[in-house]
């Protein structure tokens, strides 16, 4: 029950810092644009992309034609002159201004999130600056395994990656020093 309650709490402390990072502080647009002519290039996603929702790179070489030399090196030569661009992209579009589904799937992420760092933090009988430093361990391994190969293979603006490393960090600090102290209660003390 203390682990439940502990990820709980982590959960909210982490959703709410997220809307001060990225509503207050600005941490979650670093590196983001606005297009010079959005029409222009909204125009031309149906056309170039189709109607399969899913992630783009632009230019593209097809998986199946890395084999073949030819292929390789004229993608190589068009890729070296051309714009790159990696594109999430939604035929059917979304209005990003009704926010609610996407709070409620980041409130369920950061809870489980926490809830997996509290099970973490409390599989042994740990003082708080252990039990913070796990939290601080864990939050730079998933920054590490997830954010900075999308910043070397997909180029994720170094700004962005950076932003997303100050956003974590400072969650975890905080969300992990509320469920080290919860997990602590009670505890006989331990170095």
């Amino acid at each position: 029950m203390r682990v439940l309650v502990a990820g709980i709490f982590g959960g909210i402390v982490l959703f709410f810092w997220g809307f001060v990072a990225h509503m207050l502080l600005g941490l979650g647009n670093p590196g983001i644009h606005q297009p010079v002519h959005e029409d222009v290039v909204l125009s031309s996603l149906h056309e170039g992309l189709g109607a399969q929702p899913g992630v783009y790179i632009l230019p593209s070489l097809d998986p199946n034609q890395m084999g073949d030399p030819a292929a390789r090196a004229a993608y190589g030569k068009k890729a070296a002159a051309s714009p790159y661009a990696w594109v999430v992209y939604e035929p059917q579009g979304i209005d990003m201004t009704q926010m609610t589904p996407q709070l409620v799937r980041e409130w369920a992420s950061d809870t489980l999130s926490a809830l997996m760092l509290a099970c973490l933090m409390g599989m042994a009988v740990f003082g708080f600056t252990k039990r913070l430093g796990i939290a601080v361990v864990a939050t730079l391994f998933a920054w590490l395994s997830v954010m900075i190969p999308y910043w070397n293979w997909y180029r994720f603006p170094t700004a962005l990656a950076t932003a997303a490393l100050v956003e974590q960090v400072i969650g975890w600090l905080l969300a992990g020093a509320v469920m080290a102290w919860w997990l602590g209660r009670g505890e006989t003390k331990t170095a």
